[in-house]
């Protein structure tokens, strides 16, 4: 039995985490005091900020650099990343958009089998580790597009990936390889 072509798989994003410039000096102490849904994390150097619609929070240090995550798809994280901006604009300060970047995607797939781990890791094995002791998953990284994965025996795939192309690109690379370590249920 060989690898149906036309194999729809759900791969759903769960986190995109992305960073941005403001390009000037941020008072944290006055973001702790002005702005609405902020956390003051001194001994770390940092606020957080949460933003209700998208679903985000962020990380704000004093130098001007901001990492955002909690959103859903790229566009998502790009308008929260503004929507904070402007926030940012509102208490006083002289913000600028820059150098805004995906950095991280974090995305699930549900493979419509089980895997045998054992067999996917002595198959794939310079690319692929199995510790049953240590975590229920077998690891498998991709190199060239920096994805790494995480195969369950369930047939569950946690993927990440720098952005959502490479995602879409990482479980179409695997799905030969886990399919020929499927379980086969008789």
């Amino acid at each position: 039995m060989e690898p149906d072509n036309d194999v729809a798989l759900d791969i759903i994003i769960t986190n995109v985490v992305c960073v941005f410039r403001t390009r000037c000096h941020l008072n944290l102490r006055k973001i702790a005091l002005e702005g609405s849904n902020v956390i003051y994390k001194r001994d770390f150097g940092k606020v957080l900020m949460k933003l209700r619609k998208p679903k985000i929070t962020a990380s704000i240090w004093s130098s001007g650099k901001i990492i955002c995550a909690g959103a859903t798809s790229e566009e998502e994280a790009k308008l929260g990343a503004r929507r904070l901006a402007r926030c940012l604009q509102k208490l006083g300060f002289k913000v600028k958009f820059t150098e805004f970047k995906v950095v991280n995607v974090l995305a699930v797939c549900t493979m419509p089998f089980q895997i045998r781990l054992p067999e996917f890791t002595k198959s794939n094995r310079p690319l692929a580790s199995y510790e049953p002791e240590l975590h229920p998953a077998a690891l498998y990284r991709i190199k060239d597009i920096k994805a790494t994965l995480q195969v369950f025996s369930t047939g569950s795939i946690t993927v990440t990936a720098p952005n959502v192309q490479f995602i879409a690109t990482a479980v179409e690379q695997t799905y030969p390889l886990v399919f020929e370590c499927r379980k086969i249920h008789i």
